[in-house]
């Protein structure tokens, strides 16, 4: 525009000298003043021509600029003078639109004419502010790598820290806790009669499953000095009675070692029965006579030897305790019948045979004696 201006003074001035040098030349006055009508006529299709110019390399630019800026803000910097060319010749506010854009505008300064420096001199000094607009968005960049790098290694240093606390605590409760530890064992160890009793009990069938029945008699040896070992010495006198070696049993049963304990008893009258003496089982037997809770067994087996030794009446009586405790064993009600029968007790004996015949358990011998006798029983 400056340029524009100074072209339409300078016409105005030559069209405004006076016309006598136009009459003293002649015709020469018409030829400058159709050449000065077209100084500004150029003058204004130059201007315009390079402000399109400007314009059209300033909008390519600045999308060149966006993303150089982007991928390298080094490169920006370098570029940003090649385009202040093209703002030179265009017009001022197109320059002030491309400050406001572009982050490093401060390049224009040097490249300006003359006549522009003037006046954009003081639009520069604001302009270094943007520089540091490119610092941030870098900063961030780098500081969240720098505060996140630390996280884990406080995260190691809390765990480490943390860690070890756990580990004392423990260190610190097993010394005392090791005498306690100690000091129970030394009570395990300190076993009762009853307790090591059972212990060697269960060695010697182990032992005798193995068929080492001389390492199970030292054993029970052994432990029989110290004390009477009645579960450890019904073990090994059970096993030889199934084996068939009463006598070896009886050996291992001796009367007055026994007579206190009711199954010892039991086994004892066992093996005098499996070497045929009736009468001495049944005294056994019969000195003292345990309680029906717990020892079914042994009133089973005395009610049967007593029926065995033609003692019916009293052997009816072992049968109607039993049946009192459970009516509902078959067998029971054949022993009772049998014992009735014996003592010429027809009809109840029928009632025995008949309530066994009704209930399920009976082996197939039994159930064939049970109606073999309530034929007879019902024809006579």
């Amino acid at each position: 525009m400056s340029l524009l201006n100074d072209a339409l003074r300078a016409a105005e001035e030559r069209q405004q000298k006076p016309e006598a040098p136009a009459a003293y030349t002649g015709q020469g006055h018409s030829a400058p003043a159709s050449k000065n009508r077209l100084v500004p006529v150029l003058v204004v299709l130059v201007v315009a021509l390079a402000s399109v110019a400007g314009y059209a390399l300033l909008a390519e630019n600045h999308g060149v600029a966006e993303t150089a800026q982007a991928e390298a803000p080094e490169s920006s910097a370098n570029q940003v003078p090649k385009d202040s060319g093209a703002e030179i010749a265009a017009e001022k506010p197109v320059t002030e639109t491309v400050e406001a854009r572009d982050p490093e505008p401060t390049a224009q300064a040097p490249e300006e004419a003359p006549e522009t420096t003037s006046r954009n001199a003081p639009e520069p000094a604001p302009e270094p502010e943007p520089e540091p607009e490119p610092e941030p968005k870098t900063e961030p960049k780098t500081e969240p790598k720098t505060e996140q790098e630390p996280a884990p290694v406080l995260e190691k240093q809390v765990a480490q820290n943390t860690r070890p606390e756990p580990e004392n605590p423990p260190v610190s409760q097993s010394q005392p806790v090791g005498p306690e530890t100690e000091r129970a064992q030394v009570k395990q160890v300190r076993e009762t009669p009853e307790s090591i009793d059972r212990r060697v009990s269960r060695e010697l069938a182990s032992l005798l499953r193995e068929g080492r029945s001389r390492e199970a008699a030292e054993k029970l040896r052994t432990l029989l000095a110290e004390q009477q070992a009645p579960v450890s010495r019904a073990t090994l006198a059970r096993v030889l009675l199934v084996e068939g070696q009463p006598e070896i049993a009886l050996a291992w049963l001796p009367a007055p070692e026994v007579m206190a304990v009711p199954d010892l008893r039991l086994l004892r009258a066992r093996a005098l029965l499996a070497t045929g003496e009736l009468g001495g089982a049944v005294a056994v037997l019969r000195s003292q006579v345990p309680p029906l809770e717990g020892h079914i067994e042994y009133r089973v087996t005395l009610a049967t030897l007593l029926q065995q030794a033609g003692e019916s009446s009293e052997a009816a009586e072992q049968w109607t305790a039993l049946l009192t405790t459970d009516d509902g064993r078959a067998a029971w009600w054949v022993g009772l019948g049998v014992a009735l029968e014996s003592q010429g007790k027809t009809a109840s004996a029928a009632r025995a045979y008949t309530q066994a015949a009704a209930l399920p358990g009976l082996s197939q011998s039994l159930a064939d004696y049970v109606r073999e006798r309530l034929k007879q029983l019902q024809a006579g």
